[in-house]
Parts: C-alpha cells; structure tokens; sequence
C-alpha cells in the first residue's frame, strides 16, 4: 500500500499537461487545454485538461482523472504501476509499505508473487547448466540475449526439484501458486518436468504464473499454470509487459497463439506482439489492447484451426469496437506460423502482410457469404439470419451502420427494412460540444464541496464538528450521503491542507463518486475568475444556509418520530429553501 501523502506529493511534483502531452497532443484554450479524446472517437475537442486543478475530464464519454490516472488508462497500468512510472520521472522513490496481514503473509511465505519470482529466478538458473534445452533454443533461433530479456527458464526433468529452492516443500504457498500439485495420498510433486519455462508477467512487472514447452515429444505440447489467485488466463497477456512501449510507438499490436512466436517476433525487431495463454481472445484482452493502440491484428495460421480460432476472436471483440479504431485478421500461408516466418523473411516481410491483413468487417462478411448461397431468396435470408446476433453486438455505432449498410445491398432489401427486422432503431445525430456544458442543477451541499475542491484554503473557516449531529439524521432536503461526503473533505483538510485532488484522495471509497461527478463544475468555476472575496463570501453563505436547512431536517425528522405528533409548522419562507437554493454570488446555474 502505497502512502496518501506520497501520492498527494506526487501528484504537486508533476504537471499533467507534461503527461498527457506526450501521449494526446493538447492545445491551449482559454485556461485550459483541449485535444480529441483519446478513449473515443470524435472529431470536436471534449477532452479538457486543467493545469490549475491537474486532472482531464472528457466531457463526451466521462473519462475523468489525474495524472495517475490517466496512464492507467492511456497506457492500460495498474494503480502501483502507474504512480511508480510518475515517480521516476520526477526522481522521486516510491515507498513500500505492506500492510500487516501481507507482511505477515510474506513472513510465513505465503506471499504468491514472492513464492512465484523465486521460482523464476530458480528456472532461470537451471537453464544455464541444461545444454538439452539451451540446444533446443539454438535451434529455434533464439539468441541468450533474447532468452534473458523474457527470462526464459528450464524446468529440470525429476519429480521434486522445487526443493532445491523452497526447502520447505510443504508449504501451501507451492500449491496455491500452481507449482507444485498434490496427490491423493498428499504426495506433491513439480508441475513443470523437462520443461522451456517461460514466466508470465502482469502490467506490473510481477511473475503471476509460467507457461511450459515440452522438450521432445510429450504431451502437452505447452502446459500453463492453473489459474490462482494472482493469474486469470482471460484478462492477461504473454509479452504485454515489456512490449507497451513498442505498442505504443507503433500504434499497433499484433496478437499471435503461442510463446515462441512472441519471442521470436522480439528478436527480428516485431517488438509489439502478444500472446494469449491457451485460451480464446476475449473481451477483456481486446479491452486492454485498445487503450493501447488504435489497430489490432490478430495473426492465425491459415489452417482450419486457425480460422476457427480467429473467428472466436472476432465474436469477443464485437462488443468492444470503436470507431477509428481498426481490428484486422491475418491468415500465414499453409505450415507457416509467426516464428518461422519471420526467421525466414525477416521483419520487413512479415510487417508488408500486417499492412494487408484484412479488416474485421470484411472478415465478417466474407465469412457470412461463404456459409450461403447468395444467387437464392433463401441464401440471402439465411445471410441477414446469420448476421443479426453479430450486428446487434458491435459497439461502434458508425462501423454498425456501414455493416448494415452492406448487408442490405448484399440481400437486396433496404436498410431501413433490414433496421425494422433487427430492430435497430435510428439514433438522433449528436455532436459532441467544443465547449464544457454548463453543469445541471446542484445542490447546496455540492456546490459548497466544488468550492473547496477549487480552493481548499476557505476550509479552515468551516467547523466540520458542527454538523456532526446531523450526518445520519438528514434527508429531506440535504442528502446524507453528499453530507458525509462534505464532512471528509474538512477532515482531510484539517489533517492536510495539500491535497491536490479529492477523487484521487479518497479513490475506492463511497465518498470517491461524489467528488469525480463535481470534477466538471471546476471547469466553470476556472471560467468565472472569482476573487478570493467572493469565493468566501459564497462559502461562507453556503455553510450557513447548510446548517439551517441541516437542522430543520433534523427537527422534522424528531418531530416526526414522535407518536400522533402533528407535522412541524414551516418556518417563514422555509417552504422556498430548497437543496438547490443559490449561493450568493454563484455563477453555477
């Protein structure tokens, strides 16, 4: 767990418009700086970056974060990642603080990350005195610089090697991790035997599971580890890690079936490919793949295999298609795959075929009209039968339209008839506005909590202890959650006045969604050039107009829990005071 006043010095040290700037071009605009967003498609800048506040909102699509969270989502990080790559660009160290129940869980080994970099650095070690296998990866072409860079390993043939490097074999930590396995009668024994080892990393460096090739002729061919509670085969990736940059430069990635072809791919210079460990594509890869690069290309053998493997891969990216961005399949040619085919023609070759890979839609069509015979009423039918469920799944409403577009040109039936029978109803043309819109109504409580996010200095002139009595007793027209909301924000303030951004202070809290949602109404606030006299005037009016309206809601509430008590008379002119009532000043409609 890292520190919040680390994060909070980070975040003062970096300038988010630096961080974005490298990834999305920005542009001045008044106080503030624009581009296009980069997590959908549009044409007119939504995506708004302040450097007063430092943190971005899209106001297309709601993305929203500071600068750690912008490279979580730009560049697919985890959260640790993520602060550890801002901290090094400012020279600062990231402090390592477990907490206890994990420092204990290390003390006793049972710290799954630690248990499984052991056994890493242990393959790695065996490899060096295997000449079997160190062989077998001279043969495929592999060079040790290569094999070092992945950290390639070897798995000793034998029953019980692991003992050599976990003297205590018995620990349930081996088993947890899907190294060791564990017999009827409680014999254990190695997972991997005879085995190229090739360690799967997560997006943040750590060993989570292995992936085993066979020496010889055993079965299985590759033999992964189970999924534990540190590896879930559908949401990672061989070969991400280290290749993000690469994908990044080259604004594509290339997704390829096995170990070797990742590795091979490297070592001709096709930096950007992954793998998926044993298992279909699904959503969750494509997902992470797109935050990465604008094109995806999934590369098959060409064989039956192959094609029936592509497919399933395109049905799983359906749902997670956006315009702009390009999903595309390549076929290789009969007995080729991406590792020998590289080591035969070499990089330029292979990257001529990714340029000629043929686009999703394409794919998907060719395929359909592959299934029917389209010179019959019937074939076509069947064609429009076969596509509906597909169609209804892609997310991107522009390739959807030209989809259906298509489809109804190839049947001969219009597209608004073929809309009618998938049931497709026409979308209202949106354009997505240059300039923030102005914020919906607010409430008091809100408005008084926006104000202290824009400056947090006013926080001292608010006596949080004074609405404590009130935080579980309110409802009518203060809401006790955006109370309690209000409330931790003069607690931290009172404990630190440094703060640089709320959302990310109180991230995975149920406080956190209240502070994102008023991220936006900064932007207005920024545009209103309030001085500091009227930005106090407005809090202090605000708070309190709060502790009336709090303390009526209370007395109505006690009033109201009295048995055959009769309903409270209005104070003068209370039946006007409502949670939106205006703060003196406010520019916030």
């Amino acid at each position: 767990m890292i520190p919040q006043s680390f994060i909070q010095d980070l975040l003062n040290r970096v300038d988010i418009v630096d961080v974005v700037d490298r990834h999305v071009k920005l542009k001045r605009a008044g106080a503030n700086y624009v581009a296009c967003c980069p997590f959908h498609s549009e044409k007119t800048p939504s995506f708004t970056v302040s450097q007063t506040k430092q943190f971005y909102h899209c106001f297309g699509c709601g993305a929203h974060g500071t600068a750690v969270g912008f490279l979580m989502e730009y560049g697919g990080l985890g959260f640790v990642e993520a602060v550890k790559e801002l901290a090094q660009s400012v020279g600062m160290k990231v402090p390592e603080v477990r907490s206890e129940p994990a420092q204990r869980r290390a003390e006793e080994g049972d710290d799954l990350y630690a248990v499984l970099l052991k056994a890493a650095q242990f393959y790695r070690a065996q490899l060096k005195d295997a000449p079997r296998a160190i062989s077998y990866l001279k043969q495929r072409g592999l060079s040790g610089e290569i094999a070092k860079l992945f950290g390639i390993g070897y798995a000793p043939d034998g029953w019980q090697n692991l003992q050599a490097a976990f003297p205590n074999y018995n620990a349930k930590a081996l088993v947890a991790a899907g190294l060791v396995i564990q017999g009827d009668e409680g014999k254990r024994y190695d997972r991997f035997r005879d085995r190229i080892m090739f360690p799967i990393v997560d997006v943040r460096g750590n060993v989570i599971a292995f992936g085993g090739r066979v020496l010889g002729e055993g079965e299985p061919k590759y033999l992964n580890s189970p999924e534990t509670p540190v590896f879930e085969k559908g949401r990672e990736l061989y070969g991400l890690y280290r290749s993000r940059r690469a994908i990044r430069d080259a604004g594509r990635v290339v997704v390829v079936e096995g170990y070797m072809d990742v590795v091979a791919l490297a070592q001709h210079g096709v930096e950007y490919a992954v793998a998926t460990l044993g298992t279909a594509t699904t959503p969750l890869h494509v997902q992470k793949l797109l935050r990465q690069a604008d094109e995806i290309v999934f590369c098959f053998d060409g064989d039956d295999a192959g094609r029936r493997a592509a497919w399933r891969a395109l049905e799983n990216s359906l749902n997670q298609l956006v315009d702009g961005k390009k999903l595309a399949f390549l076929f290789l040619p009969q007995g080729e795959d991406p590792d020998t085919y590289v080591r035969k023609l070499g990089k330029d070759a292979f990257e001529k075929l990714l340029v000629d890979a043929k686009p999703l839609s394409q794919f998907l069509l060719d395929e359909l009209k592959s299934r029917v015979d389209l010179n019959t009423h019937e074939g076509r039918a069947k064609l429009l039968q076969d596509a509906r469920p597909l169609v209804k799944q892609v997310a991107a409403p522009l390739l959807s339209l030209m989809l259906r577009k298509q489809l109804a040109e190839l049947s001969g039936v219009t597209q608004q008839e073929l809309d009618t029978q998938y049931q497709i109803k026409a979308q209202p043309r949106t354009q997505v506005p240059a300039k923030p819109p102005a914020p919906a109504n607010l409430s008091l409580v809100q408005k008084l909590i926006a104000r202290l996010m824009f400056n947090s200095e006013f926080a001292g002139l608010l006596d949080r202890r004074e609405i404590e009595g009130f935080l579980d007793n309110v409802g009518v027209r203060v809401d006790a959650g955006e109370l309690k909301a209000l409330y931790r924000v003069l607690e931290a303030l009172a404990n630190d006045r440094n703060i640089r951004n709320f959302g990310e202070y109180f991230r995975d809290t149920e406080q956190e969604r209240v502070f994102v949602s008023l991220e936006p109404v900064l932007f207005h606030l920024e545009e209103a050039n309030l001085g500091k006299p009227e930005l106090e005037e407005e809090i202090l009016d605000g708070w309190k107009n709060l502790l009336l309206h709090a303390k009526n809601d209370a007395d109505r509430r006690a009033q109201m829990s009295k048995p055959d008590a009769a309903a409270p008379a209005e104070p003068d002119g209370y039946s006007k005071a409502l949670s939106n009532q205006p703060v003196a000043g406010t520019v916030v409609k």
